[in-house]
């Protein structure tokens, strides 16, 4: 079977973890990374067993033997370099958030379709084996009907990115934790956004550094997304239903959960291992691109394209 071959874009903390991802996933290869120096680019390469390396991100998408580009620049450079990748002929698996405006990712994927090309927010969160396994028990009756959600998503330290609080750049707890719950969320659910509210402690000039959002799901299923970067709580959400309640850890990165009655017994616990939270995602990717397939059935155009317009519309609603 056909190795498809990966490069790189930037080399921010995330990208180590995605190579070992790429790695486990048995037809993937990253042959090359970019960065804004070819010295930059070369110490990571050499560091980490990277064939080719470049200073420049058009030279790496000028090269003929990459077959998809994974995309993980600073938030803002997500649209620039995926419309450069795209026009150069690429797939391209684009970190989240996809674009900070809902106008841009609707332009991304109108490229893609007219050069007959795969596009897909990276989204690994949708792709973890426990994920299925959650969707299984919400989609029966073993808690009942579900009635809502409560997530809590906490960082005490972001000072390691030094533009989270710069908004133009794309910072901000909204654009850095909330796509995991609104594709997570419309995955397991099966379900569409009818209706969002917010509110953040953004001040003039600068991104938000907590904030509150409240979702409706077509299903009925309301949703409370607590994100904050002042105080290190418990990262857990919890599925409420008319039967029980099943409460995720980390639920984007997630091994195991458990399922509670309403006395707050135990019923049972799942379990879910994985050698790389992003090797499930990455084996999808590379399905997809040597099935000839434009599109992912799982993380669809219409979530990526949904979970953007909250974002964009509740940034522009608190500015």
């Amino acid at each position: 079977m056909k190795t498809i071959k990966y490069g790189v874009v930037s080399t921010a903390q995330v990208v180590p973890r995605f190579i070992e991802g790429v790695r486990f996933s048995e037809h993937g290869e990253v042959i090359a990374v970019s960065s804004r120096t070819l010295r930059a680019a070369q110490k990571f390469a050499d560091k980490h067993q990277i064939p080719k390396a470049y200073g420049s991100h058009e030279a790496l998408y000028a090269d003929r033997d990459i077959d998809v580009i994974y995309i993980a620049t600073y938030n803002k450079g997500h649209f620039p370099e995926a419309k450069k990748a795209l026009l150069a002929g690429k797939h391209v698996l684009l970190e989240k958030p996809f674009t900070l405006t809902a106008a841009e990712a609707k332009e991304l994927f109108a490229i893609a379709k007219q050069h007959h090309l795969f596009l897909m927010e990276a989204q690994k969160s949708v792709f973890l084996p426990l994920t299925a396994l959650i969707k299984e028990v919400v989609e029966s009756d073993e808690i009942g009907d579900i009635l809502s959600v409560d997530s809590v998503t906490a960082y005490a330290s972001v000072e390691h990115i030094s533009w989270f609080k710069d908004l133009d750049a794309g910072g901000g707890t909204v654009h850095f934790m909330l796509p995991y719950a609104l594709s997570y969320l419309q995955y397991i659910f099966g379900a569409k956004i009818t209706s969002f509210s917010g509110i953040s402690d953004m001040v003039a000039g600068e991104a938000d550094m907590q904030a509150k959002v409240l979702l409706k799901f077509d299903t009925g299923v309301l949703a409370n997304v607590f994100l904050t970067t002042k105080i290190g709580l418990d990262k857990v959400m919890t599925i409420q239903g008319t039967k029980g309640k099943l409460v995720i850890p980390e639920f984007w990165r997630a091994k195991k959960a458990t399922l509670y009655d309403l006395s707050g017994h135990v019923l049972r616990e799942l379990h879910a291992a994985f050698d790389s939270d992003f090797v499930a995602e990455v084996r999808h990717v590379n399905q997809m691109i040597l099935s000839g397939a434009l599109e992912s059935p799982i993380m669809t155009e219409e979530m990526t394209v949904s979970g953007v317009q909250v974002m964009d519309d509740l940034y522009q609603s608190w500015q």
